[in-house]
């Protein structure tokens, strides 16, 4: 499963991609104005820092406006991934920007249903959103497999981008789902790593080096 930074904070975007983490991001207006940043300038810093996809958002809810805004993200770089909402007008700017080779990641998804529908209208990510299904007392990880199970019945190739990550349980019970991708805070990148018997055990295999009184670097 690749791992994606869903966050707009340039400094923590270059840590994660110095340990070699990070396998895109995703971005949308919200993210960037919490950053502080000029939107188009802050996606254009993301893309040049990670080499692989980087969705950014359109603000425009009505097709011909998403079409327009879209072509200004594409042309940022060559690794931009348009981000449309699941609305009919977005199902449509998805089919269009498709067709000129666009990649479309369609956003806010929480049925399968819509996940039909955007897997039809040709897009390259669907992004179900876990954390708020699990808000309202639904099963966000349910989601996530069944909508695994449509697209392997129906032959779909759009990639399942679980989006809403809250936690590291999110993330391995999404990866068991059959999600392609997660995206998730910087914060939930660096739990993953986490675990109390691992830091036990390290202490004591530094207790221990320290005692023989040797070096390994002379």
């Amino acid at each position: 499963m690749e791992f994606f930074a869903d966050t707009a904070v340039v400094e923590d975007i270059r840590e994660l991609n110095r340990y070699g983490l990070l396998d895109g991001v995703t971005t949308n207006p919200s993210l960037i104005a919490k950053s502080g940043g000029d939107f188009l300038q802050t996606v254009a810093e993301i893309a040049s820092i990670v080499s692989g996809p980087i969705s950014a958002e359109v603000a425009a809810t009505d097709h011909a406006d998403m079409l327009a805004e879209a072509k200004v993200l594409a042309a940022i770089a060559s690794n931009i991934v348009v981000k449309v909402p699941l609305t009919l007008d977005g199902l449509r700017a998805c089919r269009d920007l498709r067709a000129e080779g666009i990649a479309v990641n369609v956003t806010l998804c929480f049925s399968v249903n819509q996940a039909l529908l955007a897997a039809k209208a040709g897009a390259t990510y669907i992004s179900p959103f876990i954390g708020r299904l699990d808000d309202i007392n639904l099963d966000g990880i349910t989601l996530i497999h069944d909508i695994r199970a449509l697209y392997d019945r129906q032959g779909f190739t759009t990639k399942i981008l679980a989006a809403s990550i809250r936690n590291p349980n999110h993330v391995s019970d999404a990866a068991l789902a059959g999600a392609d991708v997660a995206t998730m805070p910087a914060d939930v990148i660096r739990a993953l790593v986490k675990h109390p018997l691992t830091d036990k055990g390290l202490a004591a295999f530094i207790a221990d080096w320290e005692k023989t009184g040797q070096q390994i670097i002379k």
